[in-house]
């Protein structure tokens, strides 16, 4: 039990990549294209859980417990507001609409085509 609230303290050193999505876990600094985008803590735990396993479906669920432990005691409605936020800053920094995609009745999964560079 202790381990699953421990799984993204694990690799402090981490830099995880998904196309153009760069998260370094070190500086808690996530970029985009280059540009730094402004995350809070439970918005960058949530993107490297979907960005450790891109095209991977987790279920509102596994993102809670992920996120917050099994014990907790929100609602699995919270991730959708977290993913919301999420969605809209990285749209609104790097113009990535579909990066976060739903797969309605199941959950959420990072997108790797939605986060390659843009042709140009």
């Amino acid at each position: 039990m202790l381990r699953r609230g421990q799984a993204i303290a694990a690799e402090p050193n981490a830099e995880i990549r998904v196309g153009s999505l760069q998260l370094d876990v070190a500086s808690h600094e996530a970029r985009l294209h280059g540009a730094v985008v402004a995350l809070t803590a439970t918005e960058f735990k949530l993107l490297i859980i979907l960005a450790k396993a891109p095209g991977r479906v987790f279920s509102r669920a596994e993102l809670m417990e992920q996120l917050f432990g099994w014990d907790h005691e929100g609602t699995e409605r919270g991730v959708d507001a977290h993913i919301k936020n999420l969605r809209r800053k990285l749209e609104r920094d790097a113009g990535h609409a579909g990066a976060i995609e739903t797969v309605f009745g199941v959950g959420y999964r990072l997108s790797r085509a939605a986060l390659e560079p843009a042709d140009g």
